[in-house]
């Protein structure tokens, strides 16, 4: 069944627009707000397993370093995005990926990313 999943969730796509010009320091001036929702999502924790006798391991086998979304296929991604899941902002982590459409179906499948939260 291709995306949105009628059982999925909202993921708020957090996103600044281009600079309007400097300030008067030389700085860039942040864009205009071009945030959105993406509704239709699967959300997944992402885990990652630390070395077993390891400096991270402190006594769990699992740690959750953020989400796996699956957002419906045709949404425009930009690696510069951060996304809000269940009400964590999170950055987008390498290149969204496109899974392209089925052989099979026809059909196109999902957007998939990864989201790390935002951290200090």
């Amino acid at each position: 069944m291709p995306a949105p999943y009628p059982f999925g969730e909202t993921v708020r796509i957090l996103r600044t627009g281009a600079s309007p010009g400097r300030d008067n320091r030389g700085q860039p001036l942040p864009g205009p707000d071009e945030s959105f929702d993406l509704k239709g999502c699967v959300v997944t924790p992402r885990a990652e397993t630390p070395q077993v006798g390891g400096d991270q391991q402190q006594a769990r086998d699992t740690v959750i370093v953020g989400w796996t979304v699956y957002a419906p296929a045709g949404a425009q991604l930009r690696t510069t995005d951060r996304a809000r899941i269940r009400g964590v902002d999170c950055n987008i982590t390498g290149e969204p990926g496109d899974w392209g459409r089925s052989p099979f179906t026809g059909t196109r499948g999902p957007i998939q990313f990864a989201a790390d939260r935002v951290t200090g």
